[in-house]
């Protein structure tokens, strides 16, 4: 027996006369609104059909709208760990974390000497008092240096304002 293929529905859809998109007649689709598309897109027209099992799914955050985060705005991107997750993780000794900020949740009994990017008052503390130490990278501080023009400049215009004050205590 040969196997005949059958070309499928949407396939047979295409074409001239096909205006409906196999809803048969026009007049029995007239008045029923937007469905909301295909699949997930929206949650039915009449009584929320769908709307359980998007719930179900995706919880509450499926409906709605949840706000824009511009190009512009950075993100936080360090690594964080807590003194307390170094202790259980590793054993004493130099660790180099240079990637994290260490965070001071938690006990500390071992001696570490942790290279870091950043660290929180409380974790210095906390692994300074265990005899350990962090070492951190070192903050270049931005010098701004006064241009003198600016300075001289303003010399020049109070003298000469104090000569036009004086030129006209003369008159």
């Amino acid at each position: 027996m040969i196997k005949i293929k059958k070309r499928t529905k949407s396939s047979r859809m295409h074409g001239k006369n096909m205006g409906t998109h196999g809803g048969g007649a026009r007049k029995k689709r007239k008045g029923h609104g937007h469905r909301g598309g295909v699949g997930m897109a929206g949650s039915g027209k009449r009584a929320d059909h769908k709307k359980t099992l998007i719930t179900k799914l995706y919880g509450n955050d499926y409906f709605g709208k949840q706000g824009i985060t511009s190009r512009a705005t950075a993100r936080d991107t360090r690594k964080r760990i807590n003194v307390g997750q170094i202790q259980l993780d590793f054993k004493a000794g130099k660790i180099n974390l240079s990637k994290h900020k260490i965070l001071g949740g938690g006990e500390v009994k071992d001696k570490f000497e942790i290279t870091a990017f950043q660290a929180s008052k409380s974790a210095i503390q906390k692994i300074e008092k265990a005899g350990g130490k962090i070492i951190l990278p070192v903050v270049k501080e931005k010098v701004i240096k006064k241009s003198e023009t600016k300075k001289e400049d303003k010399k020049v215009v109070e003298k000469d304002s104090k000569k036009k004050s004086e030129s006209k205590d003369k008159k």
